[in-house]
């Protein structure tokens, strides 16, 4: 198997490719992993992760700049059912539209919006922004295989300041709780994403990762 980690020159690369090959590992799956900025690794991956970090702006710039990687994105993943793992900003940007530092198009993959979080507590005092640290998933266990053998209330790594709003929620898989309910994963068909770090989330997301090499969507 040939995994793409594409490079936006915004996300935790060497994490990432870590923990992926350490999924792989553990799932005895034999995977070549590619941290990459060519359209021809993508052209050719059985699986892509787009990992994100910073600002949505940030990141769909880091994108734009390469020349005819969104296009091979949308042959790869939408039209020709790749699977695709978003990760923290690299969710964020399969949205319509980002507010952070002015307006940005994303990818447009989920209609909504990447809008400012206003958490406050059941007293009605705001909440630290950016979200930072670990925090309970809520969602159907067995929906989705991605997270398969997950037990609801795992506990996953954020950092995170921005959240979707205006959003279908057909396609959430699970929230978390910050003075509300958050959107933590977004899945369409071939399509999932997570807005906190699954790099960075101990057993659980690499169970996450493994389970993305074993799907078949």
């Amino acid at each position: 198997m040939r995994l793409a980690i594409l490079d936006t020159g915004s996300g935790n690369l060497a994490s990432v490719q870590q923990a992926v090959e350490q999924a792989a590992e553990t799932a005895e799956i034999a995977v070549k992993v590619a941290v990459t900025t060519s359209v021809a690794d993508i052209r050719a991956a059985d699986r892509i992760i787009l990992p994100g970090q910073g600002a949505f702006a940030a990141v769909k710039k880091g994108l734009d700049a390469l020349d005819g990687m969104q296009d091979a994105l949308e042959e790869r993943v939408r039209a020709q059912g790749v699977p695709f793992f978003g990760i923290c900003v690299g969710m964020q940007i399969l949205f319509e539209r980002g507010l952070e530092h002015g307006v940005s198009f994303g990818l447009g993959w989920f209609g909504g919006q990447i809008a400012p979080m206003d958490p406050k507590d059941s007293d009605g005092k705001p909440l630290p922004l950016p979200q930072m640290g670990w925090n309970a998933l809520d969602f159907e266990e067995g929906y989705h295989p991605v997270l398969d053998g997950i037990e609801k209330g795992s506990h996953v790594y954020f950092v995170h300041s921005y959240a979707a709003r205006d959003h279908d929620e057909d396609f959430v898989i699970a929230t978390t709780d910050y003075g509300g309910p958050i959107v933590a994963m977004v899945a369409r068909a071939n399509i999932v994403a997570a807005q906190f770090h699954v790099e960075k989330s101990g057993d659980v997301g690499l169970a996450m990762l493994g389970n993305f090499l074993r799907w078949e969507p």
